[in-house]
């Protein structure tokens, strides 16, 4: 059973995705505000939350970064225009995916546990040992999914952590958005290559002295992204 707090202002929105969820046996919490859904978030601890971006009061932008400055909890973003701008902000500040209103129970489901699978601590089997990496000064720890630089650990976030990991198993190997949509945030489907991008903005912003000229996650234009070559 997931637990999730829906952020959603619309009432037939809010009561229909409520109900929905529970009768899948999700736990759900349903509030209508930004401001409702913050306080609610440590005492209920949700494993998702679902956030509506047009709120009465506080965006949804604002509820996604105050969220984020405390907690990595997944956010899946409720939009009712793919091509919103506010879709891609929400992104760079840390929401995990997004959904297009209106959206059946099954949709989000699947969403939901691509998400949750995606974001979930991948554990190595008995006996298995893997070195850590150590390109320049970062060090990236696959086994304890710690990563450091300079000897001082970096918060990641687990979409970025799951990037970062992918990309540096093969120096040099250039990966397109498609691709890494498939292979790190389990999506086969075209329009989603913001989910890459924003993902790659965040994590250059921890990992890199300079975004301009990234020595890590460098981009090779017209194709993709690429670990180093340092």
């Amino acid at each position: 059973m997931t637990r999730v707090l829906l952020i959603e202002d619309d009432p037939a929105v809010r009561r229909g995705v409520e109900l929905g969820l529970r009768r899948s046996g999700h736990e759900t919490e349903a509030v209508a505000t930004g401001e409702d859904g913050l306080e609610s978030l440590a005492p209920f601890a949700p494993d998702l939350v679902l956030l509506d971006l047009m709120l009465p009061g506080m965006s949804g932008l604002e509820v996604c970064r105050r969220i984020r400055e405390t907690s990595q909890v997944p956010i899946v973003i409720l939009s009712a225009r793919g091509d919103d701008i506010d879709v891609v902000v929400g992104l760079e500040r840390g929401a995990d995916d997004y959904i297009i209103k209106p959206a059946s129970t099954e949709v989000i489901e699947a969403r939901m546990r691509a998400v949750l699978r995606r974001l979930a601590p991948s554990q190595p089997g008995p006996g298995h040992r893997e070195a850590p990496l150590t390109p320049g000064d970062l060090e990236i720890d696959p086994v304890s999914l710690r990563v450091s630089k300079h000897g001082r650990e970096l918060t990641l976030a687990p979409s970025e952590l799951k990037l970062l990991l992918f990309l540096a198993a093969s120096p040099v190997q250039t990966y397109s958005r498609q691709q890494l949509l498939e292979q790190v945030w389990e999506h086969s489907y075209y329009g989603d290559a913001r989910l890459v991008d924003a993902c790659v903005k965040r994590l250059r912003a921890k990992i890199e002295d300079d975004q301009r000229n990234p020595r890590y996650v460098q981009t090779v234009r017209g194709f993709g992204y690429r670990f180093g070559p340092l």
